[in-house]
């Protein structure tokens, strides 16, 4: 019996299996391309190739499209990204302290105190050192993202890149091609710039204590993890599942509703075959006026969100038909 949690980002879609034990037994990654219902929806159709609707005790979503997520598969919970990420590092390792997790187009840092989440940050407007960045320098650089890292720690030397904006980090890039250095030097320049970024915005006024986690698809950057090190003076560790931890805590969390309710509203697998479309509205309730979500499943409405009140997300969905 397993549990699962789909953590659904701007750039991909992650979908976890954990058991009783909580060991991760399925991972699945996709990329979401603006469309996290197809996204979820594919990911779907792999696990019924591989498990019954029974096999799965409870579901939980997480990620900016959690609450469409939630909405598709009938999900027992639906939390941020922060509360996500925390719940699967603290069930690795109890004495961690600081998560730093970089995605692919976010980022954000954790502070933990006696096992409890009790400050955090995220990127508001600049990507420099999100994973999206970094595919674009690799790209520009034609070098395989799989192995930026490596040339990294291939460099004897670094180069002062800046680092405080994405637009400004690619042009400081170019002109140290320009003036000669070599593709490794600016790459553990680039590495040390982004890692300087994060520090002094997201980790201001921030007390980074070990034992630091690091998670996000960036994790596996060794010139990030060591850039990190180098600044930090002290050793900071990416966990095997680093690229699934939202998924893998919305799973725990998942498991843990429905252990306590008895029971779970998961939809099934089957949903992999429907067509289902999203169309919104603009409630006249109140001057708030929320841009409401309602979701679609062969046809019929399924589930609302987006409104403030819960006047359109509580409601106990009909059997409407499309118009």
């Amino acid at each position: 019996m397993y549990y699962m949690g789909v953590d659904v980002g701007s750039v991909s879609t992650d979908i976890a299996l954990i058991d009783e034990s909580l060991n991760v037994v399925e991972k699945i990654y996709l990329r979401t391309k603006g469309n996290p219902i197809n996204s979820v929806q594919e990911g779907f159709k792999i696990l019924k190739n591989k498990y019954k609707d029974s096999d799965i005790l409870a579901a939980g979503t997480t990620g900016s499209g959690r609450m469409i997520a939630a909405t598709i598969i009938g999900s027992d919970a639906a939390k941020n990204e922060i509360t996500a990420h925390a719940t699967a590092a603290l069930e690795i390792d109890k004495d961690v302290k600081t998560i730093i997790e970089i995605g692919g187009q976010d980022s954000k840092i954790i502070i933990i105190n006696n096992a409890v989440v009790c400050d955090f940050a995220m990127n508001t407007v600049c990507a420099a050192g999100t994973g999206s960045f970094l595919d674009r320098q690799a790209e520009r650089l034609d070098i395989p993202i799989e192995e930026f890292g490596d040339y990294a720690m291939k460099a004897k030397s670094t180069v002062r890149i800046a680092g405080r904006c994405a637009v400004f980090a690619e042009s400081d890039m170019i002109h140290k091609q320009q003036l000669g250095y070599n593709q490794a030097e600016i790459i553990r320049g680039l590495c040390d710039a982004l890692v300087r970024n994060y520090l002094n915005n997201i980790g201001k006024g921030k007390t980074i204590l070990p034992k630091v986690l690091f998670q996000g698809g960036v994790a596996a950057n060794k010139g990030m993890k060591k850039a990190f090190e180098n600044e930090l003076g002290f050793e900071i560790f990416v966990p095997e599942n680093y690229n699934m931890m939202g998924a893998i805590g919305a799973a725990i969390i998942a498991r843990d509703k429905a252990k306590k309710t008895g029971k779970t509203n998961f939809r099934g697998l089957q949903l992999a075959e429907n067509s289902i479309i999203s169309r919104s509205f603009e409630c006249e309730g109140c001057p708030n006026k929320c841009e409401v979500v309602k979701i679609y499943e062969n046809k019929n409405i399924i589930g609302y969100f987006g409104d403030r009140c819960t006047k359109w997300s509580s409601k106990t969905v009909e059997k409407t038909k499309l118009a």
